[in-house]
């Protein structure tokens, strides 16, 4: 949608590939109703120049369907961006295979030329009902005030991540649409794409976590592009959005206490299989489910113990978890300042140490309060590789654990956090 100035990079990218056994899907769209708003005629003019462009280009396969001419916009509350990702995507599993790997992308997003092949291999290593979360890094422009949101919004993605993977909850993936990859096998099994119009990637990515086996690595990253944009009411565009005007409520950098209070949780889910325990979660669950019964259905549904956790986790699932850390609400000044640097000091100080002196002046042991709005845009993007390293080591080790437990044939065992080519492509993929 509105992407006729952004997707000939994209479409280049990937005609650039050094694996070249895939077709492009694309779905144009707008809702039909634009066609007579005078406010939107635009985007429906711009969705009109997509489409010729993509008549005449032939340097990949591709398919296009077209749901934005005159006639073929989406119908009222039948639209949205996950519409169109479920519109494309059962037009795949209408003729592929069930070995065959749907790779999503955004039409403003970039990847390095072994993109797909390292993706490729590890779906070669992988069960057949095998999806993965692929790393991504944020392209920053020249424009400071969308560079110092993105960063903060960037920040606060890692830090989450981080955390849960640190607390063992298995919902620890980042969502975005534009960094996912799953076998036909594994979206029909988790029930397909849910046609949301915004957060469609969150819960997709929840299903297949429910239902399939979610990986986090891949050695080649996607670079989602930094963009306002008021298209979805979640995702980055938005956050942008927002985070312009200050308001960061919806992303909210919570204490580590927080997510230790959903870690002991979790480390009780074995003695609640045997009989009920006050956990630091409870009251908060008793409100969600409108129960106080947390646990006994559970048991009696799941005698297997094994089981019994796995549900228990199902049931404090990634909504649920972001709902209980949104509600921390950071009213004093520099609260997501503080929490950011005490958690990483506390958790991970020896990343630290070890780090940049643009990232010890800003988070060091004796730094000085600081702020996001004034923080120097490069001690900020310091912050955020740092985080991105620890994330690597998250999603390699959890890669190396689904290799020892029989999921993937082969580990990752070279040392592939690649700290130099994130900052080499801050800006751009490599050619």
């Amino acid at each position: 949608m509105d992407e006729v100035e952004t997707l000939p990079r994209t479409l280049d990218a990937l005609a650039a590939q050094d694996y070249t056994n895939f077709t492009v899907w694309l779905c144009v769209n707008q809702p039909e109703a634009w066609w007579d708003d005078s406010g939107k005629i635009r985007v429906c003019e711009a969705n009109a120049k997509t489409l010729a462009y993509l008549s005449d280009f032939t340097a990949i396969p591709i398919r296009v369907i077209d749901h934005s001419s005159r006639g073929k916009g989406w119908l009222p509350k039948k639209g949205g961006v996950g519409r169109a990702r479920k519109t494309v995507m059962d037009a795949i599993c209408a003729e592929a295979d069930d070995s065959d790997i749907i790779v999503s992308l955004d039409a403003d997003t970039l990847v390095d030329r072994d993109y797909l092949s390292t993706v490729a291999a590890v779906f070669v290593d992988a069960d057949k009902d095998a999806a993965i979360s692929i790393p991504y890094f944020h392209r920053l422009t020249g424009d400071e005030p969308i560079a110092r949101v993105m960063l903060r919004y960037e920040i606060y993605l890692r830090y989450y991540a981080i955390n849960l993977w640190r607390i063992g909850s298995p919902y620890c993936y980042t969502a975005l649409g534009s960094a996912m990859a799953f076998r036909i096998f594994a979206y029909k099994k988790c029930g397909g794409m849910p046609p949301r119009e915004s957060g469609e990637d969150f819960y997709m990515l929840q299903k297949l976590q429910k239902t399939c086996t979610l990986l986090h690595w891949s050695s080649s990253r996607v670079y989602p592009a930094a963009r306002v944009s008021d298209r979805v009411a979640f995702g980055t565009g938005a956050a942008l959005t927002k985070g312009l005007n200050s308001d960061w409520g919806s992303y909210p950098i919570c204490s580590t206490d927080r997510f230790d209070n959903i870690g002991k949780t979790i480390a009780s889910f074995p003695e609640l299989f045997n009989k009920d325990i006050d956990t630091p979660l409870s009251s908060f669950l008793s409100q969600q489910l409108n129960s106080n019964d947390l646990w006994g259905s559970l048991r009696k549904n799941h005698p297997n113990k094994e089981r019994f956790i796995r549900a228990c986790h199902e049931r404090l699932d990634g909504l649920r978890i972001f709902q209980y850390l949104r509600a921390e609400k950071n009213d004093t000044p520099f609260a997501a300042e503080h929490n950011l640097t005490s958690g990483l000091q506390r958790y991970y100080n020896e990343w630290i140490v070890a780090a940049t002196e643009n990232v010890k002046s800003l988070i060091g042991d004796g730094a000085s309060e600081w702020s996001f709005a004034t923080a120097d845009i490069e001690k900020l993007d310091a912050v955020r590789v740092i985080l991105s390293e620890i994330e690597d080591e998250y999603r390699k080790r959890d890669y190396n654990e689904n290799a020892e437990s029989g999921t993937m044939k082969t580990e990752v065992n070279e040392k592939t956090v690649h700290s130099e080519k994130v900052v080499a492509t801050n800006e751009e993929p490599r050619e």
